[in-house]
């Protein structure tokens, strides 16, 4: 060759040369490749074409290379060596864009955080967002951290674990030291209507609270609470991490747990995106994360 590149000549034409070079073998080549054989035959065709070389010697039962195929095998080697570590530089240089609507958990958000940075080398941007569903759809971040059911069947959601529900009130409001789930609708209830995980709808059958005041975000919904407008119901990291000054926080007992997911676009399936997941997943089953696992599977 006289050192142009051949026009048409591609990387998954290097990639597949490879491949079968390497393994001797069209079948498992094509299998490693997650292509047909007949797919994988019409590359490398393909590829010979643009050379104008043979680069295998097929009248065997075993795929060998030619003399041809063996020099070009050195310098294919070469060129995806160094494009593999081009692009991971700049992956390396890539942040994740992880949405939240308040309070991450703790200590799965930094056990996973450090966890996928460690192993990457890239970085997650935390977003405070008062609608994480809305930011996923319009492409502002790259994952979201959900609580409660996901009502947008569109969305890729997987499922993490449960958390437990706690009455938030203003400190002289005149709730009882404790509650059960069935007396919550005694009260006015404020509501985060954008991204809250308690609401009317928490009583499908109906029995739910009769009042309900309506607030659009986290500020809101607090502030109300701590104006002695009603009780909020929130998960339980809450009490840890003494959101206000003026609320105090009550236990309930037989109340369904919140579920907490991370939800993404179908079309979001890159590998920074992959190895979040896997990281996030190996928060939950390491045992550090003080809420409750989620044994659902991956929707």
């Amino acid at each position: 060759m006289d050192g142009s590149t051949p026009h048409g000549l591609e990387i998954r034409h290097l990639r597949a040369f490879e491949a079968v070079a390497r393994l001797a073998s069209f079948t498992h080549a094509a299998q490693e490749l997650m292509i047909t054989q007949p797919a994988l035959s019409r590359t490398i065709r393909r590829l010979e074409e643009l050379l104008r070389v043979r680069l295998f010697d097929r009248s065997t039962r075993h795929v060998t290379l030619t003399d041809a195929g063996a020099t070009f095998l050195a310098h294919a080697i070469r060129v995806l060596t160094e494009l593999d570590r081009a692009v991971g530089a700049a992956r390396r240089q890539g942040t994740i864009k992880l949405g939240f609507g308040w309070l991450l958990p703790t200590p799965w958000a930094q056990d996973t955080l450090a966890r996928f940075e460690s192993a990457t080398g890239s970085s997650v941007e935390l977003i405070r967002t008062d609608d994480p569903l809305a930011a996923v759809r319009q492409g502002k971040v790259d994952l979201a951290l959900i609580r409660g059911d996901v009502p947008n069947p569109r969305l890729r959601i997987i499922p993490l674990f449960e958390e437990t529900r706690v009455a938030v009130c203003a400190e002289r409001y005149p709730l009882a030291a404790d509650l059960d789930w069935s007396e919550i609708p005694r009260w006015p209830l404020v509501v985060n209507t954008v991204s809250g995980t308690t609401g009317a709808w928490s009583w499908p059958d109906g029995d739910g609270p009769t009042t309900i005041v309506e607030t659009a975000n986290f500020d809101e919904w607090i502030e109300t609470i701590a104006a002695g407008r009603g009780i909020g119901v929130a998960p339980d990291i809450a009490l840890r991490r003494h959101i206000h000054p003026s609320v105090r926080f009550v236990p309930i007992t037989n109340a369904p747990k919140i579920p907490v997911s991370l939800a993404f676009l179908p079309s979001a399936n890159g590998p920074a995106l992959r190895r979040f997941l896997a990281a996030a997943l190996h928060s939950v089953g390491s045992g550090r994360t003080s809420c409750t696992a989620n044994s659902e599977p991956l929707a």
